[in-house]
């Protein structure tokens, strides 16, 4: 199963995107919010039903432990968007000035997320990566989890299809695709939100990237996902919902052809023991609160 990050040049709706996608899963899915400005899923989506002793932030303590240490830290601190839990969240940052104590924990956070989901049955791997950082051209080393971003399957920037939001995604796709193109593994696309004139032709013929998928404009569920509340009903019927499963899908397949193409393999120790510590971890389920 693939991971995948999404980020953007400016606010473009990276956090309900993620959502959408995590939601509309066929399959296990992971959402780690790791947007360096702060998480808003706690006190949107989950009402603040989650408190600041479950989150990101403590990955960083349990790193200086050492690895295993924070593989358990990071299943422990899953937790539940659904009743039944097979679509958890690790919460995100409660304060910005978090962000640099996570520095050294990016990188082996990008390990455990690929033995996630190259572990058997697997499990969808979002990462709400938030607003794109350059520093000299190059991916923030603070405000940017750029190891996440070099560790993923795809990079999807995600774009609207308005002349402002392609205007400021022109002065980030080059500076992206090199450092992705110097350290990065996986693959750059777009994900188009289909609000404004230009669609996934024009858009992928502006940026010089291809739309890997493409959600529709739903303002209403868009909302809920955003604020929470009452549970819509019909949720995953909604436009938005049904959208992020057909682009779900063919980020998956595109996913899986590209990984047989590279002989994507893990490292057989790390993968070995990481994995049967995470499946026995996650599908313990996490706090709920």
């Amino acid at each position: 199963m693939p991971v995948t990050v999404l980020t953007s040049a400016k606010s473009c709706g990276v956090t309900t995107a993620a959502l959408a996608l995590t939601l509309a899963s066929a399959r296990a899915s992971v959402l780690v919010e790791a947007d360096p400005a702060g998480g808003t899923i706690r006190t949107g989506l989950l009402q603040g039903q989650v408190d600041a002793g479950h989150g990101i932030y403590h990955l960083a303590t349990a790193h200086r432990v050492g690895q295993e240490a924070l593989t358990q830290a990071f299943a422990s601190h899953l937790v539940p968007l659904d009743d039944a839990g097979h679509r958890q969240l690790l919460p995100g940052l409660t304060d910005p000035g978090q962000a640099a104590a996570l520095d050294r924990t990016w990188e082996p956070l990008g390990e455990i997320l690929q033995v996630l989901a190259d572990d058997d049955p697997g499990y969808d791997v979002l990462v709400d990566a938030g607003r794109l950082t350059l520093d000299t051209r190059r991916l923030h080393p603070t405000l940017t989890p750029a190891p996440l971003l070099y560790a993923a399957d795809f990079v999807l920037l995600v774009v609207r299809g308005t002349d402002q939001s392609l205007a400021l995604a022109q002065h980030v796709i080059e500076p992206l695709k090199a450092d992705l193109g110097e350290h990065g593994s996986g693959a750059l696309g777009l994900l188009l939100i289909e609000e404004g004139p230009h669609g996934a032709h024009q858009v992928g013929a502006a940026l010089g990237v291809p739309v890997i998928g493409a959600l529709p404009w739903d303002a209403d569920t868009a909302a809920y996902l955003t604020g929470g509340g009452k549970p819509r009903r019909g949720l995953s019927r909604a436009p938005l919902l049904r959208g992020a499963r057909t682009a779900g899908g063919h980020i998956e397949a595109l996913a899986a052809r590209r990984r047989l193409a590279l002989d994507f393999s893990a490292q057989p120790d790390t993968a070995t023991r990481l994995g049967s510590a995470l499946h026995r971890l996650t599908r313990q389920g996490g706090p709920r609160g």
